[in-house]
Formats: structure tokens, C-alpha cells, sequence
């Protein structure tokens, strides 16, 4: 890679006189082509300028990077940056560069001869920016020569890394520390997108500022529209959205590195662009799909957190979050990179409690108890935020302390379609009653899941420890689900009625005016749980799907039947069975008696995960009910809205069997596949077999042989029914499940 230094010398003569703050002006349209400044961008770089140290906290999108650029111009001697990413270092040098100023970046992915050569040209004062991370710059071998480079500015980008109460903490942000003791004179301008009060104080105090001026800008984003839903099949949900955008640009955030691969193969084969991002991806492979998105070859891109920061694509119209963040600043910059050029956007969110206890589980491995205590509390604010019942933007700018003038933003789901509220008085006591009797049997509170357990009269292990079987308030709330009573107790602790403590165990406590409430039976009034789907949430639907369940007729015998097999699974996995399925998705199941993939997850609450989890088990179930009792019909449900297309993957190809037929088709053996994908060949086989069944056109033979296709003809002749094992004796175990499933999925098809 070759550069030209192009805009100005960092070696301008000693004694200088500061340059104007007009100069400002005329560099911004010479080099930047702007007319103008962005809110707070002048008072900023003239902070900077006249050598005091700043603290500026400005939106995504609101210019931050031309608060250190364009004073570099005009003052003299050279400006470091500090930048967490070598992609970031790269894309704002590559921009720079298109702009003719004059800066380079020192990472770790330049050879030896490049190196040499952009350290002479720092000898030699060839450059006005430098770019580099905190771990080269506090090189022993790297301070001496920075100081000898005569250093104008520090600009410490990203800068919320460098506290530990961030979303984002980077342990060796905290090297910088020492950087004021190493440069007692030369101003420090910290710049963020996302930093609440305790994070603001944090970075002041880390970095060693001395009497800085402080720059908060509105933290609103008036161009993005928020909005929650359920999540039940989460697929279908991300591409019901991106088929409406088709022609958009999109980014969605999953957390896990095989979702977004399953994710991205899903809607390529509904005919979207589609693209996957994660750090366990080759670099090169990486980078080429990054490319892809940054230059609307691919439209989405489908990404673990690992992708955004430094990204700066400003036609970005939506940002999915297909799992719940773990946190609020995590959450707000992700959304932030949608509408970055100020036209509307959505920023669309797929809320789940099985998101909340999986986020939980993770955080009970961290070792650190501090640690701990932060991700558990941020967490709750997320889950809080997801939950919430008034304004979004109210609930998202309050978390950064700022408050929002109007009751109605007008761009959010709970303002433009608001929430049904019901009278939960006897909800609300039995609920406060119960932190009360806790309290009062043991001398110590419990969080939100015992207290769930407690409330719907659960036999766990910490139940029978503590006693709380002989509670008075034991097994009260058995008729709502444990998720309910959680979702509850949320609402109860945002209304200041019960408080949650700061420490890792993040227990409830009664307020005085939960107290009041309790003893005084206050008329209690709080909204419904979210929509069930998003055409009820389209509708204004009047409360969870739960709480309809008897308005689906169903096989009840079976019913029962399928809720014994829920119990099963969920005390096999340690978690409430509503975390299976909820009693609806079993009323459908009872309803439809699906026997295939393809038919199973056109169930309401049956998604990709829960297909592959647990759908095997059912199906087995309801084969078994059927061998044994009439199937009952009961008609189509009242139809409120014309039937929805059909995705290809509902037609029986999940999105990890697409995953598994991509690497198919790229030639690799089932073997190859299980070993890449951490799988069995037999799970393989099973999707290769959903995709053939789904309509994909494959060679039998590149599967089994004509003689022993014969074989399976005739063994499969006159068998009824899907269990295989049958066939499997007739054959004397000759041939394996996984080829009888293959040539039945090709029967199928056929």
C-alpha cells in the first residue's frame, strides 16, 4: 500500500502564532466540502484549539471524527488518534486520504518494508493524524520515537472502552492512563457515542483531564423509529421485514456465530443478498463480506456485535436485533448505525424471556463478582427497555439522563399503537406479598426467577432449602406462567414500587411506597405483555396469546398428553416449561397434529431453535396419539388478515439445514460438514433429507446405490407412519437411518 501524504506538514515552525478559529470554516468546505457545522462540532474544535482537554459525547452519525480532524489542519505538529479497530483505523484513513489530508495508521498488518517507510515519514513530519491502538502506542520501543514526533493532540476515540462500567470495556484502554504523565502539555479531546453519567465521570477520571469542558449532545436519533416484538419464529420474523425492504440496506445483530451463518443462508435462498459476519470467520472471507455490504453488493448483512464499530455507512435503513443485547449502550449504538445520513429508519428488536434467562446463565460463569454485578444489572435495564410500556425513546434517552419534552414521541410502537392497560390490583399484591413474606421468613430478599417460583408454587431445590413451601403466599400465582410473574415484577420495580439491589444477587426489596400500596390495596393498573405476533402488535391486539388459549379448539386428550412431554423436556434442561412452548403453540399442535418439519413450524411460537430442539419428540408424540385415536377436525380459525406467503425455509428446509446444503453444494463430504459444523453425520444427513423433501433438487445416487435403493423400495413397501425403525429391521440394520431418511425425503419430493 502506498501513500501520499497530501494536506500539510506536521513540521511547522516553533512559536507559531494558534491558527484563527475562521480557518475552521474554510478548511471544512476546502477539505470536507461542508457548509456548515454540526451542533456542537465548532465549540468543540475550539475547546481543542485553545489547548484545553474535552470531553465530547455525540450521537452516531453527529460528526464526532471531524472534531479531531479538521483542528489537526490548522494547528501545527502532528495529531495521534487512538482507535480500538484496525477496520476503523483503515476505513478513516482511506477516507481521509480520498479527502487529501495527510494521515496513516500503525497496526499490525503492515509488513516490514510499509513500516519502515510510514516511520520514516513520521521522522520527517510528512503526516497531520496518526492512527493507532492503545497497545502500540504504549510500546516501550513506540513512546520514545512519539515523542520525538512532536505531538500536538491526543484524540482518544471510542472512549467509553476505557471504563469498566461501559458496555464495552477494554482493559487495555486503561493503559492510557499514563498518557498525561508522558505528555503533561499536549491537550486530550475523549470522544463517544454512548456513555451514561458513571461512564462520563469514569473517562475524566482514567484519561486524568484537568478542568475539561464537557460537550453532551441530545442523545435522540429523530430519524429512527423503535419497535419490540415477540419473538417466535424468528426467521420468518427478520424476513417478513427484509422482504418488505428488499431494495435496503439492513444489518441484524444475532448473537451467536452459527446464527448468523444459518441466518444469512435462509434469506439467500429466499432470493434476498444476504451475508454473514463474525469473528470466526476467516479474515479474508470476513473482509470480503464486509466489503459486499459497504458496497451494496450484498443488501444485509447478518452479524454478531463483532461488526459496526468504525463502520460508517450511512444508508443503513434498518437495524434488527434477532437477540436481546445485553445491554442499553450496546443496544443504542447498534441502532445508531441505522439512518446514519438522517433519513427514517427502523430499528426493529425480537424480545424473548428465553433470551433474558440464556443472558443469565452466561453471566453466572463470569468469575469476577464486580463484573458480574454490572452485566446482571445492565441486563435488567435491557430487558426492562424490551418490556417497557410508555415512550421508547422516553425509556432509552432516560437511561443516558436526558429527558424528552413531549409524552408522545411519535415514533414508537408504544406511542403510535399504545398498549391495553388491565386492573392488576390482586396481581400487584400477591406479587408485593410475597417480597414482603420472603423477607420476613428469612431476614434476606431473592431475585425475580425464585420469586416466579414461589408465585406459581415451584418444587425447586432453593424452595425446599429456605422453607418458602410454607409460605403463605406459596403457589398463589400458579395461574400465570413464571416468564409473567418476572415480566410483572419488572413493571412493579420501573413503577418504584419494589427496588432491586446493586450487588451480584440482585435481590428484591419492598419500597415505602410499595409498602403503602400493599397495606393501603391500591387500585393497580399496568399494561398487558407484549403482542403475541407482530400482526396482533399490527392490530392492537388486547394481550398475550396465553391468555387466549381457550379460544383455540383443540384435541384436548392430546393436549394433555403434549404437556406431559413439555414437562419432561423441561425439567431435563432446568427451566419453566413455558420456555419449551407456551400452552398456545400446544393448542396448535393439538389442532393440526403436524407430523413433518414443514408443518410443525407453521406453528405459532415454533421457531428454527426450538424445530431442531425439540420438535423430534413432539411429533413422535403426536404420531403415537394418532396410531391410537381419530384425528379431530376442527375447522380454520376466524381469519383476520389474507394468509401469509410461505417462506421456502417454512416448507421444510430450516435455516441451518440451508447451512448444511450450502457447504453441500460447495462440495463438501457429510463427514467434512459434521466436522465443520460441530455435528453429527447423522444430524447432517437429516438436513440434507428436510431440503431434498423441501423441493431441492439433488442426485439420489451421490447418497446410495441403485442395488441398495431396490432394497429400500421394498423395505419401505406397505410401512405407514414416520418412525423408521421398522425399516431399519426389515433391512437387518443393513443400511443406515440416515440413508432411509434420504431416499424417503426423495419419495417425497417425487
Amino acid at each position: 500500500m502506498n501513500e501520499n501524504p497530501i494536506v500539510g506538514s506536521s513540521r511547522a515552525s516553533a512559536g507559531a502564532a494558534p491558527p484563527a478559529s475562521d480557518a475552521l470554516g474554510s478548511r471544512l468546505k476546502q477539505v470536507f466540502g461542508y457548509d456548515e457545522f454540526r451542533p456542537l462540532q465548532r465549540e468543540i474544535m475550539e475547546a481543542a484549539l485553545a489547548g484545553r482537554d474535552v470531553a465530547a459525547i455525540l450521537p452516531t452519525g453527529a460528526g464526532k471524527s471531524l472534531c479531531y480532524q479538521l483542528p489537526a489542519l490548522v494547528r501545527d505538529g502532528l495529531t495521534v488518534v487512538v482507535s480500538p479497530l484496525i477496520a476503523l483505523m483503515k476505513d478513516q484513513v482511506d477516507q481521509l486520504h480520498a479527502a487529501g489530508v495527510a494521515a496513516t495508521f500503525i497496526n499490525s498488518t503492515l509488513d516490514g518494508a510499509e513500516m519502515h517507510r510510514r516511520l520514516s515519514g513520521l521522522d520527517q513530519g510528512r503526516y497531520k493524524l496518526l492512527y493507532a491502538a492503545p497497545e502500540r502506542l504504549m510500546m516501550p520501543d513506540f513512546l520514545p520515537r512519539l515523542q520525538e514526533w512532536r505531538v500536538a493532540a491526543l484524540a482518544v476515540d471510542e472512549a467509553h472502552c476505557i471504563s469498566e462500567w461501559g458496555h464495552d470495556f477494554r482493559p487495555e484502554y486503561r493503559q492510557l492512563s499514563t498518557i498525561r504523565d508522558r505528555f503533561p502539555q499536549v491537550p486530550i479531546l475523549a470522544l463517544t457515542a454512548t456513555a451514561t453519567e458513571q461512564v462520563r465521570g469514569d473517562i475524566l477520571s482514567q484519561l486524568k483531564l484537568r478542568s475539561p469542558e464537557v460537550f453532551v449532545a441530545s442523545f435522540n436519533r429523530p430519524n429512527l423509529s423503535y419497535r419490540v416484538i415477540p419473538k417466535s419464529k424468528p426467521v420468518r420474523q427478520v424476513w417478513e421485514f427484509a422482504r418488505a425492504r428488499a431494495d435496503e440496506s439492513g444489518i441484524i445483530y444475532c448473537q451467536a456465530r452459527k446464527t448468523t451463518e444459518a441466518l444469512a443462508a435462509a434469506l439467500r435462498e429466499e432470493g434476498l443478498s444476504a451475508v454473514a459476519y463474525h469473528a470466526g470467520l476467516e479474515q479474508e472471507e470476513r473482509a470480503r463480506n464486509q466489503d459486499a455490504f459497504l458496497r451494496d453488493e450484498a443488501k444485509i448483512v447478518c452479524a454478531t456485535v463483532a461488526f459496526g464499530m468504525g463502520i460508517n455507512k450511512p444508508n443503513v435503513r434498518y437495524v434488527i436485533h434477532a437477540d436481546l443485547p445485553k445491554n442499553l449502550e450496546g443496544y443504542y449504538q447498534e441502532t445508531g448505525r441505522a439512518g446514519r445520513d438522517g433519513l427514517p429508519s427502523d430499528c426493529l428488536l425480537l424480545f424473548s424471556q428465553a433470551d433474558v434467562i440464556k443472558n443469565e446463565r452466561f453471566f453466572g460463569e463470569i468469575s469476577d463478582p464486580k463484573a458480574k454485578s454490572i452485566a446482571s444489572r445492565q441486563l435488567r435495564k435491557m430487558a426492562g427497555y424490551a418490556e417497557e410500556s410508555g415512550c421508547r425513546r422516553v425509556s432509552l434517552l432516560g437511561y443516558f439522563g436526558e429527558t424528552w419534552p413531549d409524552e408522545n414521541c411519535g415514533g414508537c410502537d408504544n406511542c403510535l399503537d399504545p398498549r391495553e392497560t388491565y386492573d392488576a390490583t390482586v396481581d400487584a399484591q400477591k406479587f408485593l406479598s410475597c417480597i414482603f413474606r420472603i423477607q420476613q421468613h428469612g431476614g434476606f430478599g431473592v431475585g425475580f426467577n425464585h420469586l416466579a417460583d414461589v408465585l406459581c408454587g415451584g418444587d425447586t431445590e432453593k424452595v425446599q432449602k429456605w422453607g418458602h413451601e410454607g409460605l403463605s403466599t406459596y403457589g398463589v400465582g400458579r395461574d400465570k406462567a413464571r416468564g409473567e410473574w418476572v415480566a410483572l415484577g419488572r413493571q412493579m420495580v420501573r413503577r418504584g414500587w419494589a427496588r432491586v439491589s446493586d450487588d451480584v444477587y440482585a435481590t428484591l426489596a419492598l419500597t415505602d411506597a410499595g409498602m403503602s400500596l400493599l397495606k393501603q390495596r391500591t387500585p393497580v393498573q399496568l399494561a398487558r405483555e407484549l403482542p403475541a405476533s407482530p400482526a396482533a402488535q399490527a392490530r392492537g391486539g388486547s394481550g398475550s396469546a396465553a391468555a387466549k388459549a381457550g379460544d383455540i379448539p383443540c384435541d384436548e386428550g392430546l393436549f394433555q398428553e403434549l404437556r406431559t412431554v413439555r414437562k419432561r423436556l423441561a425439567d431435563s434442561l432446568g427451566v419453566p416449561p413455558y420456555v419449551v412452548f407456551s400452552d398456545v403453540t400446544l393448542r396448535h399442535l393439538a389442532r393440526v397434529y403436524p407430523l413433518r418439519e414443514h408443518e410443525f413450524l407453521t406453528v405459532p411460537g415454533v421457531g428454527e431453535k426450538k424445530l431442531k430442539d425439540f420438535g423430534g419428540e413432539f411429533m413422535a408424540s403426536i404420531g403415537q396419539w394418532l396410531a391410537a385415536h381419530d384425528r379431530q377436525n376442527f375447522g380454520v380459525l376466524r381469519a383476520t388478515a389474507p394468509p401469509p406467503q410461505k417462506m421456502k425455509v417454512e416448507t421444510g428446509a430450516s435455516a441451518t439445514a440451508l447451512e448444511t446444503l450450502r457447504l453441500w453444494r460447495a462440495g463438501r463430504s457429510i463427514e467434512e460438514i459434521a466436522a465443520l459444523r460441530d455435528l453429527n453425520p447423522g444430524t447432517i444427513e437429516t438436513h440434507l433429507a428436510s431440503a431434498i423433501e423441501a423441493g431441492t433438487r439433488l442426485d439420489p445416487r451421490a447418497f446410495y446405490s441403485e442395488a441398495e435403493e431396490v432394497e429400500m423400495r421394498a423395505a419401505f413397501a406397505g410401512h405407514e407412519g414416520e418412525a423408521l425403525s421398522p425399516v431399519f429391521a426389515k433391512l437387518d440394520g443393513g443400511l443406515s437411518y440416515g440413508k432411509l431418511r434420504l431416499f424417503r425425503a426423495f419419495q417425497r419430493q417425487a
